[in-house]
This record gives structure tokens, sequence and C-alpha cells, in this order.
């Protein structure tokens, strides 16, 4: 008799130390053989801090475009290009070559493996663009 009740009395202190909170995650409670932890609330509070998404630059002058190469209008391929399309600039002017424009209501990183530029003049069908500056993400 003393047996069963001493076995008893540690059977049941392991059933009930198994079925406090351990912090575990329910995976590890079933692979105890346990049953899941009851889902707790959450107030705001607890939600943790969630940035909104930052805004995409804008360029007053048209879309953005991203060009294979940024580079002065001195440049030795800078100039050869604009002197074949009869384009004066001055020489310190920043121009894009190679260019696409970026479309859509969100400009990302993604989408552009090169350099992102807010440039003056895209007329030149993506060949060049003249007065441009760098656009940071």
């Amino acid at each position: 008799m003393k047996f069963t009740s001493i076995f008893a009395v540690i059977a049941a202190v392991v059933v009930s130390v198994g079925a406090l909170p351990s912090g575990d995650t329910n995976a590890a409670r079933f692979a105890r053989g346990l049953p899941p932890l009851p889902p707790t609330r959450r107030t705001p509070a607890d939600a943790g801090y969630r940035p909104k998404p930052s805004p995409s630059p804008t360029c007053k002058t048209g879309p953005i475009q991203c060009c294979k190469a940024i580079t002065k209008a001195s440049d030795p391929v800078a100039k050869k290009i604009l002197g074949l399309l009869g384009i004066h600039v001055d020489p310190a002017t920043y121009v894009g070559l190679t260019c696409y424009p970026l479309t859509g209501w969100h400009v990302d990183d993604d989408d552009c493996k090169y350099h992102t530029l807010c440039c003056e003049k895209n007329k030149y069908n993506g060949l060049i663009a003249i007065g441009c500056s760098s656009i940071g993400h």
C-alpha cells in the first residue's frame, strides 16, 4: 500500500510539473506528448515596432531613370555621344548613359541594378540623359 501511495504522489507531481507553462513552444510540447498552450491575447503595445514603408523618391523633371553609368559631360564617351547628337552642355554637367525610365507607384532598389538618377532632359531614347543627380535609397 505504501508503494502505491508513493507512486501515486510521484506521478501526480510529474504530471503537474509537466502542465506548468515552461516557455516552450507548442512544437516542443507536442514532442513531449503535452497539449498545446492556449492562445494569448496581445495588446497593441505587444505588437512591436512596425515601420511604415519609406516613400518612393520623386523626380520633378520626369520619371526616375536607371542608367548604366553616370559621368560628367567632359568624359570622352559622353562627349562623343553629345557631339553626335549636336548637344552642347557645360562639361561639368552630369549625364547618365544607357538609361531607361522607372515607372510605377513604388521605386525600389531591386528595380534598378545600376544608378538611380533624376535627370533634367531625358528625350534621347535612353542613349543619354542630361543634368542628372543621384537619388539615394
